[in-house]
């Protein structure tokens, strides 16, 4: 429901000559989603706990901004995911989420936050104690996608080891390292009132 939404709302701009700048013509590069998934599927227990985004590409979905702190809880079958940091206006921001099996059965988890649509999750490269690779492509009819990526680390900083296995990964399917922004994270983001939001 929530992409058939997406699709209208797309087509709506498309008519209007008036496409998202997040929306390009092409589709989304060859991923082996299944071998990931499968790979991953009997680790998920271990991606549970707290993950800090370390880089992301555009994405106007991503309404936190800087200090940005998720913490997945994993109940057995999905993550239920709290995030937290501080939005473009300089505001304290919560935002509530599940990262889950696709729902229509395909190959990789999805991620539905409030406020937004269910989209994919794949996780393209990890070793559960230091570093996440995250990447998200729809496609859309007429030869149109819009793909989104983030860094994440189990710190508020990451080693450059670690930063270069994924942009390794992100290479490795056509998704180049210059559209990644840092995240601004570190001594002068409140961590510690994360917690009371």
């Amino acid at each position: 429901m929530k992409t058939s939404l997406l699709f209208l709302a797309l087509t709506a701009f498309a008519a209007a000559d008036k496409i998202p700048d997040f929306v390009v013509p092409g589709k989304c590069p060859h991923v082996d989603e299944r071998s990931l998934y499968e790979q991953q599927r009997p680790n998920h227990p271990k991606y549970a706990g707290v993950w800090y985004e370390i880089a992301i590409t555009n994405n106007p979905y991503q309404l936190i901004r800087q200090c940005v702190r998720n913490e997945y809880t994993f109940d057995g079958t999905k993550f239920n995911v709290r995030s937290t940091g501080i939005d473009a206006r300089g505001s304290p921001m919560t935002r509530n989420g599940q990262v889950l099996p696709n729902p229509f059965g395909e190959a990789h988890l999805s991620v539905d936050y409030e406020g937004s649509w269910i989209a994919p999750y794949v996780i393209l490269d990890t070793d559960y104690e230091n570093f996440s690779c995250i990447y998200s492509c729809s496609g859309y009819n007429f030869g149109y996608y819009s793909d989104f990526a983030f860094i994440f680390s189990r710190s508020p900083t990451l080693a450059d080891r670690y930063y270069r296995r994924c942009e390794a990964a992100f290479m490795n399917i056509g998704v180049e390292p210059s559209r990644f922004s840092k995240t601004t994270q570190g001594s002068s983001c409140p961590y510690s009132s994360h917690r009371s939001w």
